[in-house]
């Protein structure tokens, strides 16, 4: 007696769905960012989240430390919690909706999208001190791309159109000396 071999679908190993249209996208993100100013009094970002669990994990560690510093101890710091605050829900939701969305999608994967004259090191290299120099920039410019462009953006903040055109032109003119690592 023979058996067929059972083969299990795995999230990585689904067939991708269209995305949605651009127009339909855009407009259900107003929406929400809408609702978002709306409901919380708030917009959408998500970087001042990370100093938040970064603040976390200095008090968790030497609280000492978080005592005698100040942008520090605006978060953390006796007995404050530091993920007591609207941007660390927005934050996990984000990643969880985008998870979400790419498994129903069905683009859940693990691969390393890169041109043909990279490695993958050095692909994961650029990506990580890539995505240090935008967090870091991000906390300097007070605000992600998400909030200086969508919440900034939308009560036409003149500080976020400045940030969001500097984030569009310097990436352009980086564009000309990466190019080569993915043609």
């Amino acid at each position: 007696m023979t058996t067929a071999p059972i083969t299990r679908k795995s999230i990585f190993n689904r067939p991708e769905k269209a995305y949605v249209h651009p127009y339909l996208g855009g407009t259900i993100l107003g929406i929400v960012l809408f609702l978002a100013f709306l409901l919380t009094g708030n917009g959408l970002g998500s970087s001042g989240a990370t100093s938040r669990i970064d603040a976390l994990l200095v008090d968790s560690v030497a609280p000492q430390h978080v005592d005698n510093t100040p942008y520090l101890l605006k978060m953390a710091g006796g007995d404050k919690n530091p993920l007591d605050d609207w941007i660390v829900p927005v934050f996990f939701g984000a990643l969880l909706g985008g998870f979400t969305s790419g498994f129903i999608g069905g683009r859940v994967k693990l691969e390393t999208t890169k041109g043909p004259n990279i490695s993958n090191r050095t692909r994961w290299l650029v990506a990580f001190l890539g995505g240090v120099l935008f967090l870091y920039g991000a906390r300097l410019a007070r605000g992600c791309t998400s909030g200086q462009a969508l919440s900034g953006g939308a009560t036409l903040a003149a500080g976020s159109w400045v940030i969001m055109l500097c984030i569009f032109a310097s990436a352009y003119a980086l564009a000309y000396f990466v190019r080569k690592m993915w043609n």
